[in-house]
């Protein structure tokens, strides 16, 4: 008898993957699909009898062997019961908050979450759902002071989406489960090569994914997903059903494809995040550098204990007093990191941020401009030049502006 398959390495390589079920070839083929012939009456009766649609092909909306394989190997790959595959990550958010709340319930929400996420959030409003956000270094007997007796779903990212605080898993979804509140990790960060929010303490009770940045890795595919318990499954299922849920054929294939690299791609984003993350923490212009993966970090001692790996996005505080203007002449001298709202490619990145904007009042500590940066494959030695000639713009601005300040000559002109 063979051994189980348990090493990380050799799970990427084959979950979800049978070459016996699809003719000998190591992929799957790509199934364009919508309409569903049955042989007989008596076989189309059978499929409304399977409420979930997870036995045999009913009609394409609700899934192919393609995206079949890669709810498979995304569930092994987070220890779930069952996955969810949507057409995006905002689309995996919205479904599994839709799939908890009704009107009169009370949600409580990470404050560092992704902007989409918040903005749906305030939507649920209109529906007679309140939305709460909490401080996202809140410890479980915070969150405990915040539940309610309609208090429904606690969702959070870890680390936040811009400012990456790390939050006390274990210890949140030990008072939720007390209190019969359901959570739902965002995961996107992470992925299951570093992180399994599904195993860790008492568990979540599902993880969404945007597929769209690391697990497929390439840029090109716009994708979503939630990997579910056995108690969530039929609830998120459910909800992606009645909304009309459902991904392209391509951006599942590949989706797939990108799972099979995700151990080693993941590996080489966090040696050279960690490496640039390091050099930039020695800029002149750098307040802070936010990655849990640096010891100083605030998170560093929980990413420690609960994490085995760190990604290639954070975030980096500059000094105070440097202006939009100043910012904007940086990003736009620079030639190698492109100027791109996502992540998770093999090409570095960096945007703007502004947590202020709609944040709780208190709940960004930060002084200065922030600015996310997305390390991918090209030659750290290359990145760095990148930015030196970013920073000598950026100092170069501050420099102008005290000379004028001190009217002796003109600000430097951003242009030139």
């Amino acid at each position: 008898m063979n051994e189980p398959v348990d090493a990380p390495e050799t799970r990427y390589v084959h979950a979800g993957a049978d070459p016996r079920r699809q003719g000998g070839y190591v992929n799957p083929p790509v199934h364009h699909a919508s309409t569903v012939l049955y042989r007989d009456v008596a076989e189309m009766d059978a499929s409304q009898a399977d409420p979930l649609k997870r036995g045999g092909p009913v009609y394409g909306r609700f899934g192919t062997p393609t995206s079949r394989a890669f709810e498979e190997a995304l569930t092994e790959l987070e220890g779930g019961h069952a996955a969810v595959v949507t057409c995006s990550g905002l689309s995996a958010i919205t479904t599994t908050i839709l799939a908890y709340v009704q009107a009169g319930d009370h949600i409580l929400v990470s404050d560092s979450v992704y902007l989409p996420t918040r903005r749906f959030c305030d939507s649920l409003a209109a529906l007679g759902v309140e939305t709460e956000y909490y401080r996202p270094t809140a410890d479980g007997a915070a969150v405990a002071r915040l539940i309610r007796p309609r208090t429904r779903l606690l969702y959070f990212e870890s680390p936040g989406s811009t400012t990456f605080e790390v939050q006390d898993i274990p210890a949140i979804t030990a008072v939720c489960r007390a209190h019969g509140v359901a959570t739902v990790a965002d995961n996107t960060w992470a992925t299951p090569a570093f992180h399994r929010p599904l195993a860790l303490g008492a568990g979540v009770d599902a993880v969404v994914h945007s597929a769209t940045k690391y697990l497929t890795g390439h840029a090109d595919s716009i994708l979503g997903a939630v990997v579910c318990t056995e108690e969530s499954y039929p609830l998120v299922r459910g909800a992606a059903m009645r909304l009309g849920q459902c991904a392209g054929a391509d951006d599942v294939y590949l989706g797939l494809r990108g799972l099979r690299t995700l151990d080693v791609r993941l590996a080489r984003h966090q040696e050279q995040g960690l490496e640039l993350a390091r050099w930039l923490a020695g800029q002149e212009g750098v307040a802070a550098v936010l990655h849990p993966g640096l010891p100083g970090d605030p998170g560093h001692d929980l990413w420690r204990r609960d994490f085995t790996g760190a990604a290639g996005l954070f975030g980096v505080e500059l000094d105070p007093g440097f202006g939009k203007p100043d910012i904007d002449a940086m990003l736009d001298r620079l030639r190698l990191f492109g100027l791109g709202h996502s992540y998770g490619g093999y090409e570095s990145l960096i945007v703007p941020a502004d947590p202020v904007s709609h944040r709780l009042p208190g709940t960004w500590a930060g002084r200065g401009p922030l600015i996310r940066v997305h390390v991918g494959f090209e030659a750290l030695a290359d990145l760095k030049q990148d930015l030196r000639a970013g920073f000598e713009v950026l100092l170069r601005g501050r420099v102008g502006h005290r000379v004028a300040a001190s009217g002796n000559v003109r600000p430097v002109d951003h242009g030139s």
